[in-house]
Parts: C-alpha cells; structure tokens; sequence
C-alpha cells in the first residue's frame, strides 16, 4: 500500500449536471465508460475536455453491492440533471495512477484505505456519498485526481 495522506477540507456548496444510473461492483467499469460517453455526447465535448469532471457514487448497499453512480460537471446543459453537494467538511485522498495509467487500481486502493484502515480509527463517519474529482491536474505529465468522501464528526455520547 502506497503512502495515502487523508485530508480534511471544507468545500463549499456546488451545484454539477450530469448523468444518474444504477451500477455495481461487478459493472463498474464498463458502466462508467458506458456512462461518459453518453455524458460528452450530450455535452458534446470530447473526452478530457470537461474539467471539473466528477464520477460520485451514492446509496452503496453492502449486500447487494449496488449503488447510484453520477457523471457529469459544472455545464448545464438540456438532458442532464442537476445534483448540489453540500456545503460541509469531506475527506480527501490525492492519488497518482499505477505504472502512469491505470486509475482504477489506484482509486480502488484508496477507497479500501479510506474505509478499512482510516475511518474506524477517525472521529468521523461516512455519509454514502464519494467523488473523484478530476481537474487540471487530471491531465499532467504527473497526473493526481482527488478522491473526495462526505463524512461528518461521530456524535460525543
């Protein structure tokens, strides 16, 4: 496991447009890939153009391991659907693509990070809701995307 740092950051409210559709572990991948096409045609941009860019997932249910997953951007457009972040603190992991490419082995390797080794030792729960958030830095000679988590501070009992 690479070095992964967690950062806390408050991000305020922003509302992006994109594309919703049912996805799960299994299908992950290709409904992404599925679903971004179908986003830049509507944009009509081609990929790699539209930064910001953000893949969230939403309502991960661990026993059917189905969630919602959203791509989409700060471009309104006619066809796509808005959905507003909220204002509040979020987790943050940076990460770098394995062997200059493969993104998903890198992004997969922080999320298991952020839930299995970080969040039980944290004050802090998860709210069902995580983003990568691509920008300029996305297209680098050393690219970094943003893994960005919704948390909020455990209640004091």
């Amino acid at each position: 496991m690479s070095n992964l740092e967690v950062n806390i950051e408050y991000i305020e409210q922003q509302t992006i447009y994109g594309l919703w559709q049912k996805s799960n572990d299994r299908t992950i991948s290709k409904d992404i890939n599925a679903l971004s096409k179908q986003y830049h045609d509507v944009v009509s941009m081609p990929e790699g153009k539209v930064l910001p860019y953000f893949v969230l997932s939403r309502n991960y249910n661990e026993q059917s391991h189905d969630f919602e997953l959203f791509i989409g951007s700060v471009i309104d457009k006619s066809g796509l659907e808005s959905y507003v972040l909220s204002a509040s603190e979020y987790a943050k992991i940076t990460v770098k693509p394995k062997l200059g490419f493969l993104w998903g082995a890198s992004i997969g390797e922080a999320k298991q990070y952020f839930y299995t080794k970080w969040l039980p030792t944290s004050s802090f729960e998860a709210l069902n809701l995580e983003y990568e958030y691509h920008t300029e830095k996305s297209t680098k000679k050393q690219p970094t995307i943003d893994i960005i988590f919704a948390i909020r501070r455990k209640a004091i009992n």
